[in-house]
């Protein structure tokens, strides 16, 4: 059964009665809605790369800024920033693929555009085809992947690969993206997106050496503490990796008994600054001894349940506290109360009204714009304020150094404000801060602590006029930091050495085919020996029948 495209829309348009446009639709036509929608998809996500490839090519203009840190593929990355409200990486990706359709690929662009195949598949195509540097091999494969794509919807992604290395293979041997050993894909991650409050995700691989040497430093730490310890050896060998950060050589026994040799402070409460910034209940919460331990699996007894039924009756909000610049940001009140119980710092942060008479902040001013901000406030940006520089809004000293003229930039979109003309930004005394682009298009930003707490109000006075800035010179550009080599230097080299690694271990694959068969032919040669009277074959620990 075939549906057209004026029936999926109808589906849609709100002309059916709202007890079912979609209800009252059979099964092949809903099917047919989702088959003509997502080639709708693929055709408008086609179409957005188009058009980001065309703003590439009015931005990027190579020759004039080949060396700044900040070049034009970062200046129209920005803009395409705000315009998606994405990182400046996925920024960067989405350029990269759009302009391999329009200039590596464009049969399988033009396919692309007509739905024929989905963003997935494109991305995938794109990076299995990103290391071909010869132009005929490179149509070639264009040809051959744009007249084959339509047909690999219902592949896996791993048959998908296979499928494009396959031609891949056939005009570029060399470009055939290759899986490295063990030893190369190790890494060590800390956080994931869907980790759950109080906890942090940690996974990687290390080399045999280094697992060993951690391990082997876990052990010892673990014998420091004594039989009473409340944790499990599960918790224990969690709360060590965090001591082992510190360089502490020992874990802090948590048991109740003033002494025990164990007791000392091995550095993870008093390496935490809590910053007080509206709730100063957090300071009251009690220590929750559930907290470690196997937890109890037995329902509460009755009086228990009347004292927990009395507490709901007068329910009380529990504090949360925010690590800034972690992934696993978000600390329960109990966790925050136990870190204040073992020396953790405590710092109340205010809301400075006065105006500076330097260009540097101090350190309060610095921690209250970072703590109200707490990511850069460039669209899509979320890269930690602690890690950001403070700009004056208004350039000191025509502006003041004043929280109502500072906010957090990372240093890229720093230098993006302060060097690429047609970027303009203007603060409001709410926090609030107002990027302009080249293009005319403004994004507004609003802090995130008025998001994670809408109790504190970030509210400051407007900032008063400051002095009268000295005219800028013609140099100014001479101060954007410069690369050691270009945007294109670098991954021409990058495109180059794995080219020639995947040519240097196509030579072992063919040596090594050429000895197995060299071995294989003379043993096919070779004079069969009986086996002597005396032989007794070994089959090892196997029972029989072996």
């Amino acid at each position: 059964m075939s549906v057209d495209a004026r029936s999926i829309e109808h589906m849609f348009d709100g002309s059916l009665p709202e007890s079912g446009s979609l209800a009252e639709v059979g099964d092949a036509a809903l099917v047919g809605a989702i088959t003509g929608w997502a080639r709708a998809s693929a055709a408008a996500e086609a179409r957005k790369l188009a058009a980001i490839a065309e703003l590439e090519r009015r931005r990027c203009t190579d020759a004039l800024h080949p060396g700044w840190a900040c070049d034009d593929r970062d200046a129209a990355a920005a803009e395409v920033s705000c315009a998606l409200t994405v990182g400046h990486g996925r920024a960067l990706g989405q350029i990269d693929l759009a302009v391999t359709l329009r200039d590596r690929l464009p049969k399988v662009g033009r396919r692309f555009l007509a739905g024929e195949i989905p963003i997935g598949m494109v991305n995938t195509i794109g990076w299995r085809t990103a290391l071909v540097l010869d132009g005929h091999a490179l149509a070639q494969l264009d040809t051959e992947i744009a007249d084959r794509a339509h047909e690999w919807g219902p592949l896996s992604q791993n048959k998908l690969e296979k499928a494009i290395d396959f031609w891949v293979q056939r005009y570029d041997p060399d470009a055939v993206r290759r899986v490295r050993t063990s030893v190369r894909a190790r890494d060590f991650v800390v956080g994931k997106r869907d980790d759950t409050t109080g906890t942090t995700t940690v996974y990687g691989r290390l080399t045999n050496t280094d697992g060993a040497l951690l391990e082997r430093r876990i052990t010892v730490m673990l014998a420091t503490v004594c039989d009473d310890d409340p944790r499990t050896l599960g918790q224990r060998r969690s709360d060590a990796i965090g001591a082992i950060a510190l360089q502490a050589t020992h874990l802090a026994c948590q048991c109740d008994n003033a002494s025990c040799a164990g007791k000392a402070d091995d550095g993870r409460g008093g390496s935490v600054v809590v910053h007080v910034i509206a709730d100063k209940e957090c300071l009251d919460e009690s220590l929750d001894r559930e907290l470690h331990g196997e937890g109890a699996d037995a329902p509460p007894a009755p009086v228990e349940q009347a004292e927990q039924a009395e507490r709901t009756e007068t329910p009380r909000r529990r504090s949360v506290a925010l690590i800034p610049g972690a992934k696993g940001a978000i600390v329960p009140a109990p966790l925050l109360a136990e870190l204040i119980a073992r020396g953790a710092k405590v710092r109340f942060v205010g809301a400075p009204t006065q105006s500076e008479d330097r260009y540097r902040p101090s350190t309060a001013l610095q921690e209250f714009v970072r703590t109200r901000d707490l990511t850069c406030r460039f669209p899509g940006c979320d890269r930690p304020a602690v890690h950001a520089d403070i700009d004056h809004t208004q350039p000191w000293p025509a502006g003041a150094t004043h929280p109502g003229n500072l906010k957090c930039y990372c240093r890229l979109h720093h230098l993006v404000k302060t060097f690429w003309d047609g970027f303009t930004d203007r603060q409001h005394p709410d926090g609030s801060v107002v990027i302009t682009t080249p293009s005319g298009l403004s994004y507004t930003t609003k802090p995130l602590s008025g998001l994670l707490f809408p109790q504190w109000n970030t509210a400051t006075p407007p900032p008063p006029a400051g002095r009268d800035a000295a005219p800028t010179g013609p140099g100014r550009q001479l101060m954007m930091p410069t690369r050691r080599r270009t945007r294109a230097q670098t991954r021409a080299a990058r495109i180059t050495a794995e080219r020639r690694l995947n040519a240097a271990e196509r030579a072992l694959d063919a040596g090594s085919t050429a000895a197995v068969r060299t071995r294989d032919q003379g043993r096919m040669n070779a004079p069969y020996e009986f086996p002597s009277a005396d032989y007794v074959p070994d089959y090892g620990d196997d029972p029989p029948p072996f």
